[in-house]
């Protein structure tokens, strides 16, 4: 739409967050000058975040990659010179077709997360190249999975809460999971709840934003969330508050998950958890007796040993209250479930896939009779960044025998290890369907300008690697706007009414789905109705725990967390530049008082975090926020942040379940702390 003051075009955001903010973008003479949330929108509600206020300095940044570069220094120095695309898309084409034909194609290691996770441009088509080169692929798993385990042991189909149907409950426990910060837009839908009389309770190891604006803070010992919820159901049996008709005719399982929390008295329940008897007492009594009850949980607890462990038993929780029965009742973990109904999907075929937590072990060291990766080709991510292990995750790019090539906006921690860099374009320069994990919206990103410089979307450069390897294939062949109409073709309910034009013309719709829709209730079309799972439920520390009985604990007696905490990045897109750092431009490390005076720190001393995967300089910041025993480095800074040049995930465990599958065992690490002479 035009007016006097300009182009108006409308897009969301692209970055991996629940909100999924629908945007407005005012263009003038083919400049993008403003950026807003979109009014209209029921969940954006005109705001965006901090990091997203200053997108438009991020397009416009001097610093972005704008034609494709050819490394011309030694890995890791970020010395590059410029080529053209036809001799960036011959090089790597070339690349991969040699493997190809020396029947090598699983030597190609396609590494990908969400740093757009648009459904074109996060994988749709360059997903499609890979699968027909039959490259391997990696599971996408460090964030998400593990929770979306959990529930769906429990749950099945993990069909959760329409997260906007929080404002009719009256109790809502918001389980590990920063809100005020990470899922800000859904904190306007929790003071509207209440404003009606709701009471909010937090449940977290740390005093976050959000629990320090929750009505009650219950802050458990790391990891001790799955002796909370024995408690707490122990205290809902004895006192006759768990819903019998529901458990009768929706569960299975319960004489086992009774058994097990009729030995989590009240007093055991504090002792494993640290928190007051009499407040685990509150708290079944307040979800039991004053409905409806929603708990919210996202992925903060997933990354521990006892992950899985931790997400089945909340799930539980609803299901033993009955609590699926209330509009606004039940577990409200991911939205994503509607959408991946929603939408179509292509059938792909099953290639070699490795587990992304393990980049470092798999570059370095593979397993016996695992081919070699000889050409890693990463896209919407920075694994030198994000992925544990952080320091043999370098020590595999720095190979020289091993072909890199990275698309990206920026001189990222990984792209300075690149043989070749493709510049990516920016979202508001591409077209893309984008769904929501917090959300049932739907909403068509459009482009509001043209590509800067010679930057692609992630679409384009598939074609184009597809048109070089000779690749004919329906899939690779469309536009993306084709691309959008085919996702948008499933014919399914939840997209009644909802065509690419009514999404060109108004920028988003809702699902189709009833508002007063009770997942797990009322039919959800090709759902099957399943009894939810209950069953034994036991209390274990992950062995690299603070009690988690390692020989480590005794050299490393303090546990760390890698915690998303500076609103303006939150997350590595955004951690290596200044104008979003917090006011001090540096990490710090965090710790309680009881133990920096154990220590002789003060605040604001310069102190070595270490263990054996690691080490770090940081300035310390006491705080009481935090337990006695538990240290937090914040996630997302890159490597520069600090002398040694590394990252929070210098330190971090890279370990996995046994069968390779979830998230990484971030928050179970081991550390000690001294303070620099």
């Amino acid at each position: 739409m035009g007016t006097s003051e300009g182009l108006t075009v409308l897009g969301a955001c692209h970055h991996d967050c629940p909100d999924t903010c629908a945007w407005e973008v005012t263009v003038v003479d083919g400049v993008a000058t403003r950026l807003r949330g979109s009014a209209t929108h029921p969940f954006t509600r005109g705001t965006l975040c901090p990091k997203v206020n200053r997108f438009l300095d991020r397009v416009y940044h001097p610093d972005r990659i704008l034609t494709p570069l050819r490394r011309t220094g030694p890995k890791g120095s970020g010395q590059f010179e410029p080529i053209g695309w036809d001799d960036a898309v011959a090089g790597v084409a070339g690349r991969m077709d040699a493997l190809m034909a020396s029947g090598r194609a699983d030597s190609i290691l396609q590494f990908s997360f969400a740093g757009t996770q648009g459904q074109v441009q996060m994988g749709l088509l360059i997903d499609r190249l890979f699968d027909v080169v039959g490259a391997a692929d990696i599971h996408r798993e460090l964030c998400g999975v593990t929770a979306w385990r959990g529930a769906a042991s429990v749950l099945g189909a993990p069909f959760g809460l329409d997260p906007e149907m929080i404002r009719h409950a009256r109790t809502i426990v918001l389980w590990g999971t920063n809100t005020r910060v990470t899922n800000r837009h859904l904190w306007p839908l929790v003071e509207e709840a209440r404003s009606a009389g709701a009471v909010v309770v937090a449940v977290d190891p740390v005093r976050t934003e959000t629990a320090r604006a929750a009505d009650v803070h219950l802050q458990p010992r790391p990891g001790s969330d799955v002796a909370l919820v024995l408690g707490v159901v122990h205290v809902l049996d004895r006192d006759g508050l768990v819903d019998a008709d529901w458990i009768d005719q929706h569960t299975s399982g319960w004489p086992e998950l009774q058994a097990s929390a009729r030995a989590w008295t009240q007093e055991r329940t504090a002792a494993a958890t640290g928190v007051p008897a009499e407040r685990v007492e509150w708290l079944a009594h307040r979800m039991a007796g004053e409905r409806p009850t929603a708990v919210r949980s996202l992925i903060g607890a997933e990354h521990r040993e006892n992950g899985e462990e931790i997400l089945r038993a909340v799930a539980m929780l609803p299901a033993v209250l009955g609590s699926w029965r209330d509009v606004g009742g039940g577990l409200a973990r991911s939205a994503q479930m509607w959408h991946t109904a929603a939408l179509r999907s292509p059938e792909r075929p099953r290639r070699r896939a490795v587990n992304m937590a393990r980049l470092g072990q798999v570059l370095v060291d593979p397993g016996e009779g695992d081919p070699r990766i000889e050409l890693l080709f990463v896209h919407n991510s920075n694994p030198a960044a994000i992925v544990p292990d952080q320091n043999r995750v370098v020590a595999g790019l720095e190979r020289e025998d091993l072909f890199t090539v990275v698309v990206e906006q920026f001189m990222t921690d990984t792209a300075k290890y690149a043989d070749i860099v493709l510049p990516a374009a920016s979202q508001i320069e591409q077209l893309d369907l984008a769904h929501s994990w917090g959300h049932l919206y739907l909403a068509l990103n459009q482009p509001a300008v043209a590509p800067l410089g010679e930057a692609l979307p992630n679409s384009e450069i598939a074609r184009r690697l597809a048109s070089a390897l000779g690749i004919d294939d329906e899939l690779l062949s469309l536009s993306d706007e084709e691309a959008v109409r085919w996702l948008l073709s499933s014919g399914h309910p939840f997209l009644d009414g909802i065509t690419y034009e009514r999404l060109a013309e108004d920028g988003f719709a809702r699902l189709s789905v009833d508002p007063a829709l009770r997942p797990h209730v009322d039919p959800v079309p090709d759902v099957p109705t399943a009894p939810m799972r209950l069953g034994p439920l036991g209390h274990r520390p992950g062995r690299e725990t603070v009690g988690g009985g390692s020989a480590l604990e005794q050299r490393f007696p303090l546990a760390l967390i890698s915690r998303k905490q500076h609103q303006k990045f939150l997350n590595a897109n955004y951690g290596g530049f200044a104008e979003h750092h917090p006011s001090s431009g540096r990490p710090s490390l965090q710790i309680h008082p009881d133990d920096a005076d154990a220590r002789g720190i003060a605040d604001g001393d310069l102190v070595r975090v270490h263990n054996d995967r690691g080490a770090l300089t940081l300035h310390a910041e006491r705080t009481d926020d935090l337990q006695p025993g538990l240290v937090a480095i914040p996630f997302g800074w890159w490597h520069r942040s600090t002398p040694e040049g590394r990252a929070v995930n210098a330190l971090t465990n890279a370990s996995l379940a046994d069968d390779d599958r979830g998230s990484a065992y971030f928050h179970d690490t081991l550390v000690e702390v001294a303070p620099v002479s």
